[in-house]
């Protein structure tokens, strides 16, 4: 009988954590998969035994504990796949781009729709605010700039798909789930469906469908 696979993550659909499962996908690693409903600090507690902190991703291999939706990506390929075209190498000419776009896909894109989410959805009723939700939007709309003149001529970011189009791949899989996605440009919403066309995303959507 095989051995259960060492690499485990904890996970909620749609959340921030489907960066690191859309980065298994595509490197092929074998993994276990632990699905929780949102947020898992509130529906299971106990989960604050394996990550403190309550959220996700959470990852672990072995000793390695990992809760950065970005970082997981670049530590799978590091350690078990260092020559995968997913990652750009620092003599390439997008190195920094590459870079930019794994950090800009996390604190640039995702935190503004983080809280159009929760002042729109998640407080109580009487802590939800309309205005932190539009502020929030237009914010998310105007970081868009630098993707969006980042694409013109390119079919992704670099010059192949890698873990920036993860990064920044899920800040759009967010957008059109808080019901920001209709209003992408044009360019934006092109790059997104190819993405979305991708087996990788496929095989991560139909894992976390349980």
């Amino acid at each position: 009988m095989d051995a259960a696979p060492a690499i485990e993550l904890w996970h909620c659909v749609d959340a921030r954590s489907f960066r690191a499962l859309w980065a298994l996908e595509e490197l092929g690693l074998p993994y276990r998969l632990h699905l929780l409903p949102f947020p898992p600090r509130v529906h299971v507690p106990e989960y604050l035994e394996e990550n403190p902190l309550g959220t996700i991703p959470l990852l672990v291999d072995g000793e390695t504990r990992m809760t950065e939706s970005g970082a997981i990506g670049e530590y799978l390929a590091a350690r078990y796949v260092p020559e995968t075209p997913l990652t750009v190498k620092p003599q390439e000419p997008d190195f920094g781009a590459y870079l930019n776009a794994l950090h800009y896909g996390e604190a640039t894109l995702t935190f503004p729709q983080t809280l159009v989410l929760r002042y729109r959805d998640l407080e109580p009723q009487e802590r939800r605010q309309p205005q932190v939700v539009e502020d929030y939007a237009r914010w998310f709309f105007a970081r868009l700039r630098w993707l969006t003149a980042r694409l013109e001529g390119r079919a992704h970011i670099c010059d192949r798909f890698t873990l920036a189009d993860i990064s920044v791949g899920y800040a759009l899989l967010l957008a059109a789930h808080i019901g920001l996605g209709d209003r992408l440009p044009p360019i934006v919403a092109a790059y997104r469906a190819r993405l979305q066309a991708r087996d990788g995303y496929g095989r991560a959507r139909a894992a976390q469908s349980g």
